[in-house]
């Protein structure tokens, strides 16, 4: 990706440095694994995850100078320019609408971070809270989208920011907010479909903001499509859950998946309309 020369979000705030003493799950158990298991989906709701796991006594963040290496460096201004670029093509979009953007924080952590919905660990991946409207990353979880997860690339790394920030998209559009209600009237079953949907169209709001920016700016090197289609393939919940388990269990998926995942992240890549994300809208996904 070449984005050298695009502007850097004034919208990182880097709690790195902080660190959460009293922060552990108690009893180990059910809860460890229910938290292996989130760790292997990207993009989860950790207001969900966290009602179920009981923490002992929160102590306050302690706040202390951030070690970064040069790659942690590089991450952190590579994540800040996406970020900006997000920034300025949902701005466009939403005034193009009659609509005013809010631009989301994105918080760098390590480890564990306090957020509106919670103190979520390092291992349930990156996160969107919508009671404060942050994206929440810890950076070492690119060394496990291209170790473990199988997909390397810039475009890869740009596509996590992206999802994220269409789920932040889909909360000012009061979709995340009607999604929920219809979750706690329905079944277990009923609400992972939901969730599907929700986070396959946050998939092809990504793919909007990849088409809108290569367009204004041209930020897209060849291969680049390819590294993100494949990280839309590699976390798909039927080869997280192959990885895991080996087995998969359709009506658990709550990201959708590989196929379906890659193939909303290309509608929204080929059209840049949101006309195209309507995942609520269509009886096969």
């Amino acid at each position: 990706m070449r984005m050298e020369d695009e502007r850097r979000s004034e919208n990182v705030e880097d709690m790195r440095g902080a660190s959460f003493g009293g922060m552990k799950l108690a009893g180990g158990g059910i809860g460890a694994v229910i938290v292996v298991v989130i760790a292997l989906l990207m993009g989860v709701d950790p207001s969900q995850l966290l009602q179920q796991l009981p923490t002992s006594s929160a102590v306050a963040p302690s706040s202390g100078p951030t070690q970064s290496s040069p790659e942690e460096d590089r991450l952190k201004d590579f994540v800040s320019a996406v970020l900006a670029s997000t920034e300025d093509t949902w701005g466009e979009l939403f005034r193009a609408n009659g609509r005013n953007y809010v631009d989301p924080k994105l918080v760098l952590f390590s480890g564990a971070v306090q957020s509106a919905c919670g103190f979520a660990q390092a291992a349930v991946g990156p996160f969107y809270c919508p009671a404060d409207q942050k994206v929440y990353i810890d950076l070492s979880f690119y060394r496990d989208l291209r170790q473990r997860f199988h997909a390397p690339g810039d475009f890869a790394e740009a596509y996590v920011i992206a999802h994220e920030v269409g789920h932040h998209v889909q909360n000012l559009l009061g979709i995340s907010d009607k999604v929920h209600a219809a979750q706690q009237r329905a079944s277990e079953t009923q609400a992972n479909a939901l969730s599907v949907r929700v986070e396959l169209q946050a998939d092809c709001l990504a793919g909007i903001w990849a088409n809108r920016a290569d367009h204004a700016r041209r930020i897209l090197d060849s291969g680049d499509l390819e590294q993100g289609l494949n990280a839309a393939a590699q976390i798909g919940d039927d080869r997280m859950q192959l990885r895991a388990r080996g087995y998969v269990s359709p009506e658990s998926f709550t990201h959708g998946s590989s196929e379906q995942r890659v193939r909303w992240f290309k509608r929204g890549l080929e059209s840049g309309s949101t006309k195209s994300c309507d995942t609520f809208a269509v009886a096969q996904l």
